[in-house]
């Protein structure tokens, strides 16, 4: 577990309040409290949102249908209580129909408008079926383990269960930042092991705002 540890440096008692957009604001009565760690335990760098979400393929989607179907389902700020809530959680590779696991960081909603996603894009691989749940466990591992090195550019991963086949994905902040752009990918090819000629999509939000679609029709599967 020690490549999980915050540095011992940094000050790990700053429990502040977090809005729903990603906004701390003390005098906001509606925020909730971010989740701290508990006496003994190895702080996280950063705290970490679990979401899940699930709909109907043959329905138009929407922002709005969209946030109304992405669940937040608990928050973590340790090593131990990742694991404790990690271990409880269905394996993808177990899901049925059109569905999504999110680890976003804490204050952060996995949809584009975001604020902290806005001006940002994602690295997307596609997988055939059987792959989720092992990779899923490999990037997530590397996100909370501050594998990446890109300081906060990170926002979340997403593994997205599809019938054909499986893609996961992992969000950033700066589309137009090429050097950490391409650091994220190097990042994953060797926490995924992937080979050398595995093909890896970038899309910017802005261009999954413009055709409404996450991924392009384009097949790239590993």
């Amino acid at each position: 577990m020690d490549h999980l540890e915050r540095p011992k440096d940094e000050d790990q008692d700053d429990c502040h309040h977090d809005n729903s957009d990603g906004t701390n604001n003390n005098n906001n009565n509606n925020r909730r409290k971010m989740v701290c760690p508990a006496a003994g335990e190895h702080p996280l760098q950063f705290n970490y949102s679990f979401w899940f979400s699930r709909r109907t393929p043959s329905r138009p989607s929407s922002s709005q249908s969209y946030e109304q179907n992405v669940r937040h389902i608990g928050s973590v700020s340790s090593v131990e209580q990742f694991w404790r809530f990690y271990s409880h959680l269905v394996r993808p590779g177990d899901l049925s129909g059109h569905s999504d696991f999110h680890l976003f960081k804490e204050g952060i909603k996995p949809m584009w408008e975001d604020e902290c996603n806005r001006r940002g894009g994602k690295w997307i691989i596609r997988l055939r079926k059987g792959l989720a749940s092992r990779f899923w466990e490999n990037i997530v591992l590397a996100m909370v383990g501050e594998q990446f090195m890109v300081g906060e550019e990170i926002c979340g991963a997403v593994v997205s269960i599809r019938f054909q086949e499986d893609i996961l994905s992992i969000w950033n902040r700066t589309s137009n930042d090429i050097t950490t752009t391409s650091r994220i990918r190097d990042t994953l090819r060797r926490v995924l092991n992937l080979p050398t000629n595995t093909i890896m999509e970038y899309k910017t939000h802005n261009d999954s705002l413009r055709d409404n679609s996450s991924f392009r029709n384009t097949k790239i599967s590993l």
